[in-house]
């Protein structure tokens, strides 16, 4: 049994209940995913599954791609994925789809690339305060401040909150609810944002159970 599909990020919408309340959601595209390796547990360790997505022409892979996924009669697949499997496992080459893996009321973990912000100060990046706005206080609005004491430890420490790259990096919305599934369409409906851009590719994880 699969725990985790990809999907490409469509955007947002609103979704009408039966009894008439509407909830913002996030439309996503999940699969058909196709099952291109199985791993286990006597021979590599752990029980897991490669899913691959989003099939291209062979020109838009690399050789090692191509030799993984023709040696056991797969198409080209855009990307691959390794997720974690229990119980039944599938065959190589199944086609798995969104209404297989979730359905309406369960809680899932939405992982994606995040929106690139480039170059962002500490007020914008880490939402720092900002200096004081009176007493001549005239260019130091939005400086960072002191960023550490001159002898002890005499240097910058690694991890500081300060100016840099903002946004761009593999995040993860959590406990997300799905509102609805549509197995027409390969779409699921999920409340609240979901990160990335539209047309992004998103992992769509079930919530592990505590």
């Amino acid at each position: 049994m699969l725990s985790a599909l990809l999907g490409t990020k469509l955007g947002m919408t609103q979704y009408i209940h039966e009894d008439g309340t509407v909830s913002a959601v996030t439309a996503i595209r999940v699969g058909p995913c196709t099952v291109t390796q199985v791993k286990s547990a006597a021979t590599d360790g752990y029980d897991a599954v490669q899913i691959g997505y989003e099939s291209v022409p062979e020109r838009k892979l690399n050789g090692p791609r191509l030799g993984h996924l023709s040696k056991n009669n797969i198409g080209p697949l855009r990307h691959l994925r390794e997720v974690r499997a229990q119980g039944d496992m599938p065959e190589v080459g199944t086609v798995v789809t969104a209404d297989q893996v979730f359905e309406v009321g369960e809680q899932v973990d939405l992982t994606a690339r995040s929106k690139g912000k480039g170059f962002a100060g500490g007020v914008k990046r880490w939402h720092f305060r900002g200096g004081p706005k009176t007493h001549g206080q005239g260019d130091r609005w939005r400086a960072p401040g002191s960023v550490g004491a001159g002898t002890t430890p005499g240097r910058v420490r690694k991890g500081l909150k300060m100016a840099g790259q903002m946004g761009n990096k593999r995040t993860t919305q959590k406990s997300g609810l799905v509102v609805a599934v549509d197995a027409e369409r390969n779409l699921l409906f999920v409340r609240g944002s979901a990160p990335g851009a539209p047309d992004g590719i998103v992992l769509v994880r079930k919530k592990a159970s505590r």
